[in-house]
Parts: structure tokens; sequence; C-alpha cells
């Protein structure tokens, strides 16, 4: 994926209120709130509707959030699946029912981890690994979080994801805390990162600060605070830090259609395109179907049909469906 433009960049498309306004905004999430609460306070101050975000933060956890704005929410999953990066702090001689700080104490070590130790430890843990999401979390089994039933003292199984470490970076070490950085796959929980290492260590550790700094393609330095957002007038707001849809959705591959072939999407109709316009593949949601002004209209993939090649939308945007071209 590419790197978006810096924050001030262009505005909203012409005669797009923010009522109607489609994209996304990166925020700086403070501690002590859920992803979920700040959602509700950008709902309350831009007064849309429709926001989401993509990939929770713990309460206590600070950084990135990008918002989903708009029919941004409709498509989430084409900038969910970019490496992230986090800062974080991991506290030695420690093992919480949380993985974190915050949690019970089920253990208590006197051993620490000498310099080498830690860095080979942490050397071990890099690459492709399955990882067992932790109790804690908002993933959900049988319909509920998990978090909910932690909560209710409720221990289930969890099937274990595959995740992937590309590199830590120490950036303190001392006898009970050590400051990092780590860059890994999206869906992986960096609690469960510090405890995996502090088992390999033999004395525990747990997760005392989490900060994320880049959710590709964005990072902190694109990013508004929850007080610009809240004091901010919205248009002006989505003008200077916004990423409108159109420039979002850069990251996937592009199919310019003609007048005619955009009408039949907006009707939700299967176009036949030229072969070699596009790649094939890429899944539903690999293609980006765009009028000749480039705007979005729609996601979804080609298909190989008999002797032609069709393009199959899977989410069409409001605009394709209401007037055929936005």
């Amino acid at each position: 994926m590419s790197a978006f433009r810096p924050a001030g960049g262009s505005p909203a498309p012409e005669g797009a209120g923010v009522h109607t306004w489609s994209g996304l905004l990166p925020l700086d999430k403070p501690r002590g709130m859920t992803s979920h609460d700040v959602v509700e306070r950008a709902r309350r101050h831009l007064g849309m509707k429709a926001v989401g975000h993509l990939g929770t933060l713990d309460p206590n956890a600070t950084g990135l959030l990008v918002l989903a704005l708009g029919a941004a929410t409709r498509c989430a999953l084409v900038w969910q699946g970019g490496r992230k990066t986090y800062a974080g702090t991991a506290r030695f001689g420690i093992m919480t029912d949380t993985q974190d700080v915050d949690g019970r104490v089920l253990e208590r070590s006197d051993a620490r981890p000498s310099e080498p130790q830690l860095r080979a430890a942490a050397e071990n843990m890099l690459g492709e690994q399955d990882q067992v999401p932790p109790m804690v979390s908002a993933i959900k089994v049988g319909g509920e979080r998990l978090h909910a039933l932690a909560r209710r003292g409720v221990t289930v199984e969890r099937a274990p994801r595959r995740v992937r470490v590309e590199a830590w970076r120490w950036l303190t070490i001392a006898a009970d805390e050590a400051t990092f950085e780590v860059d890994c796959s999206g869906g992986t929980y960096v609690r469960t990162l510090v405890h995996d290492l502090g088992a390999r260590l033999g004395c525990g550790a747990a997760l005392a600060a989490l900060r994320r700094t880049r959710s590709e393609p964005f990072t902190l330095l694109q990013a508004c605070t929850l007080a610009t957002l809240e004091s901010a007038e919205p248009a002006a707001l989505l003008s200077r830090q916004g990423v409108p849809l159109d420039e979002a959705l850069q990251v996937l591959p592009a199919l310019v259609l003609d007048a005619t072939a955009a009408a039949a999407i907006g009707h939700g109709r299967a176009p036949r395109v030229e072969p070699g316009a596009v790649a094939l593949g890429g899944g539903p949601r690999g293609v980006v179907f765009r009028d000749t002004d480039g705007h979005a209209l729609a996601l979804g993939a080609l298909q190989r049909e008999g002797d032609g090649v069709h393009a199959r939308p899977a989410v069409v945007f409001p605009w394709a469906v209401a007037t055929g071209k936005r």
C-alpha cells in the first residue's frame, strides 16, 4: 500500500456537504476511552450516522485510530489488513489475567532478563506464528465479545490466529521494564506478544503501556486529536484532515468505466469490460470501479465468463445507485 498525502490536502468533492462526505479520518485516541466511545463522539460532533473505525484499540492504549465516515464504512476491509507499528512498555516479573498491568496478578517472579537474553528471545519471535487471542479482546465467540465473557469470569477456548512479527526495536532496557517498537501484521495482539515473551524468558511479563504509531498506510503525523475534532468546524476539519473516499481507494487497482458501463453498475448489472484492462483476481474487493472523472462507483472483482470478462460489483456506493454516475 502506498502512503496517503499528509494532513491538509484536497477538500471534499464539489457539492458534498458534511452529511454526504465519505472517507477516512485519522485520529489520535486518548487513554481511557474505548474505540466505540471515540466513534460516538465523532458521530455527535460531525452530525453523521455512518461512522466506524478500523482496528480496535484497548481503552488504555493510545494512538492512531482511523475513523471511516459515510460510505467508507461499507468497505473497511480494504484498509484493515495493513501492517501496524506500536510503541510499548514491557514490565518484567509479573503475569496477569489480562496480559497487561491492569489485570489481576497471577504470578510474580524475582527473575529479570539480561539485555542479551531479552534481545535473543525477541529475535526468536520474529516471523509468522500462531497467536491465541487474549480473553480480554473484542473478538466474538458465539455472538458475544470475549471481554464481556471475561468480565463474568468465563473463559472459552480461542482458535489461534496466524500473525507476523516483522521487527522488535528495543529503545530502553532497565531491570524491571523495557520500552520497544514492534512492527507486526494487522490483528496481532501486542499484549499477547509481551506475555509470550515473558514466558520465553521465564520471568513473566505484562504490557504497561501501548501506543499505535502506524496503521498502514497512515501514521500519527496525519492524525488529529479528539480535542481538535470536537472544537473544529466539521467541514473545515474534513477538508484539512480527512482523506476523501476517491483518494483512500487508491490502494486498489482501478478500472475506468464508460458512461454505459457506469450506469449498468449503478443499476446492479455486470457490464462486460475489455480483457486486460486490469489484472483479474484479487477477491471481491480487489478492484475499484471508477467513472471517467475518476470517482469511485463500486468495489468488486473481474470475472471471466465464456468469451468475455465482466465487472462484478460487491459494494456499490449510494451515488452510483442513484444516478449511475457520481
